[in-house]
């Protein structure tokens, strides 16, 4: 039942019939957007522009009202008009939802009065500790630069109370009563940026800006067990918020230097040790550095390269708890590269009695020997 000259609403928005109100609500705000009749200049374009607007807002008008939606898709335009303000007022369903949000994007906030409070940035330290910091844990200073509050003036931007005079442009209202087309919008006032006053005499120590840059001391504790590409949150320690907002929070990533000796790997720590092939066959005992000092390890007879002995407990601790992993010692056996006449008759015998004299692959007797340790 289409009413001559008129467009099906769902057409006028691009949607299916079956679609949802949030499907609808995004398909008003995109047209909105589109053809909002501040984007053109030329007349022509303006006034077609302001068509399509005034279409959209009508069309969005009766789909975002579930009753009205519902008479809609059983009598089409017939019955579009009942039931609400009619497409004249824009006065049904969420339209004012809607608009709200173009209204700020194309004039900054229109509905907000004077300028509203803002969270301030987050900000972030890069900060690098040594291997042992993060096994162990520590106490760091940090040394922070950020905005913070004019002491000064205590954060209005003037020199005195007397400096703060009333926006003459929209007489402290903070925005201004603007005709845009069909209808009439509020828009931030440009001379006082929404605050209702102007600064006369500004501050001297902040020039009006209400705030100062300012190095702040921290202490952080950097809990055991952190692993580098990790992050503390400090919460309320970025910068301050604009129009008294709340300040943003301070995020600490972390690096660890890498460790002459040890590797971490998960909450265990492994170092590499180098044996002379005659303590990796016969074994022995062998000093070893942990992260708590030199200690004494037990090496098997017989113990084979690449293998890993594990000192129980020495490793690191756990974020979320205190349990610690291991450290653990890769054995790396070192083979002699020169012999001595008495050396070589000694391998010499080990070999014949191990039966290695065959030489079938043109590799020297000691070779055969030292392939067993590869």
């Amino acid at each position: 039942m289409a009413q001559a000259g008129k467009r099906d609403y769902y057409d006028v928005l691009g949607v299916e019939r079956n679609a949802s109100e949030d499907e609808i609500k995004k398909a008003f705000r995109k047209l909105a957007r589109q053809h909002h009749p501040d984007l053109h200049s030329e007349a022509t374009k303006k006034a077609a522009a302001e068509e399509k607007f005034k279409e959209g807002g009508e069309a969005y008008e009766v789909l975002s009202d579930p009753d009205r939606r519902q008479k809609y898709d059983m009598f089409g335009h017939a019955a579009a008009g009942q039931g609400g303000g009619g497409p004249q007022g824009f006065g049904g369903g969420g339209f004012g939802d809607a608009f709200g949000d173009i209204f700020e994007d194309f004039f900054g906030g229109g509905r907000g009065g004077r300028s509203r409070a803002e969270q301030g940035n987050d900000l972030q330290y890069n900060l690098e500790i040594s291997f042992e910091e993060a096994i162990n844990g520590k106490e760091a200073k940090l040394k922070i630069p950020r905005w913070e509050i004019c002491e000064t003036c205590e954060g209005t931007g003037a020199k005195s109370q007397e400096s703060v005079k009333a926006c003459s442009a929209c007489r402290g209202a903070g925005q201004i009563r603007l005709q845009q087309g069909f209808f009439s919008i509020n828009r931030t006032c440009g001379q006082c940026q929404g605050a209702g006053k102007i600064i006369a005499d500004p501050c001297k120590t902040c020039r009006g800006q209400q705030r100062v840059h300012k190095e702040r001391m921290l202490s952080v504790t950097i809990p055991a067990g952190i692993e580098t590409g990790m992050r503390l949150r400090l919460s309320h320690e970025g910068e301050l918020g604009a129009n008294g907002g709340p300040p943003g929070d301070l995020y600490v990533a972390l690096s660890v230097q890498a460790h002459p000796h040890f590797v971490r790997k998960g909450q265990d720590i492994l170092y590499d040790r180098r044996l002379h092939f005659i303590t990796a066959t016969l074994g022995g005992k062998v000093e070893v550095p942990t992260l708590n000092g030199n200690t004494v390890v037990k090496i098997p007879e017989g113990t084979q390269h690449d293998q890993i002995l594990r000192l129980k407990g020495l490793g690191a601790p756990g974020l979320k708890s205190q349990t610690r992993g291991d450290q653990l010692i890769r054995i790396k056996i070192d083979i002699p590269t020169k012999l001595t006449p008495h050396q070589r008759e000694i391998l010499t015998a080990f070999a014949e009695e191990s039966d290695l004299t065959a030489d079938t692959q043109g590799e020297g007797l000691f070779d055969k020997v030292k392939n067993l340790f590869e």
